[in-house]
């Protein structure tokens, strides 16, 4: 479920952590520190989660809670609840692998009954959710559409949500486009992932793998950057630009299944998104010409990657 690019942004955010610990002497277990980002990414996406399937369950409560009112008007007793019945949410609410993360992360324990109350009520006022209780047709797009709608347009727009994410997440900042892209993919077809297990052994032994040979063959990395930078201010080169050129490099020599070309762009497109303007340019530019420099030292040795996915 958290693909490549997902994962190079990790071990780049960890590296950059890492180096600022080597400033204070500490040396932390990489890999464990690498896992325990993992993990927090689950269990921020089980909580964003729980949150969606809640606000739309929100509805039956708020049908109960108004009927049984000593003189309920007619809207208290006609409160539409189609929308807790949306068939998504059901598929999501139903799932096996969704249940079992509620079991593991108990994200009840840190959500706000207030804050879905209010989530539900910004939600009955919006035109996108009349448009949708005014059919009692169930079409499998406009179910779909509603509940995407309650995620990217009502919870993760609203500074309270994001506020309370915010305060049991330290990862929130990090994760947030992550959540977004991760949510997106979800919706299409909840039961086809592991939400215990959202990144599999083949990606984790590539996020280990790819930490752990950027942090061992640092310097050797280095001397082959060095030499490219000489007509740069090495004072103005940013600290991540530097990062991500060094597990580029890394890649292109020690990752055989993955293309050069898959590499570079990938860099470049995570130099544009989390550095400076000019960083994509910048990375694009040294990670090319030393992927020229080793193959034509015959240093890079690629197997047929056809069928990977990157």
């Amino acid at each position: 479920m958290i693909s490549r690019r997902n994962i190079r942004v990790k071990v780049m955010q960890l590296i950059y952590s890492l180096e600022t610990l080597e400033e204070t002497g500490r040396k932390p277990d990489v890999v464990l520190q690498l896992q325990k980002r993992l993990d927090a990414s689950r269990q921020l996406f089980t909580f964003l989660l729980y949150n969606l399937t809640e606000v739309a369950r929100f509805a039956e409560r708020d049908a109960h809670k108004r009927a049984a009112k000593n003189l309920p008007s007619e809207a208290d007793r006609n409160v539409d609840v189609k929308i807790a019945g949306n068939h998504l949410i059901w598929k999501i609410l139903e799932d096996p692998h969704y249940i079992k993360a509620l079991e593991k992360d108990k994200p009840e324990l840190i959500s706000n009954s207030e804050t879905i109350r209010r989530m539900y009520n910004e939600m009955l006022a919006r035109p996108e959710y009349q448009q949708y209780i005014v059919s009692a047709e169930r079409e499998k797009k406009s179910e779909k559409e509603i509940v995407q709608f309650i995620f990217f347009s009502i919870l993760l727009p609203s500074d309270v949500f994001t506020s309370q994410a915010e305060e049991h997440f330290t990862n929130w900042d990090d994760d947030v486009e992550m959540m977004e892209q991760l949510m997106q993919n979800y919706l299409q077809r909840p039961s086809a992932y592991d939400l215990s297990d959202m990144v599999g052994a083949d990606k984790w032994k590539f996020a280990k793998d790819l930490l752990q040979t950027t942090l061992e063959k640092k310097e050797y990395l280095l001397s082959l950057i060095t030499p490219k930078l000489k007509n740069w201010d090495a004072d103005r080169i940013a600290q991540l630009d530097m990062i991500l050129m060094n597990m580029g490099v890394a890649e292109l020599l020690y990752f055989e299944t993955i293309p050069p070309k898959v590499t570079i762009n990938e860099y470049i497109d995570i130099a544009k998104e989390y550095s400076t303007d000019q960083s994509g340019q910048f990375v694009n530019g040294i990670l090319d010409s030393i992927h020229k420099e080793l193959l034509a030292a015959g240093k890079i040795q690629k197997v047929d990657f056809r069928h990977k996915t990157n």
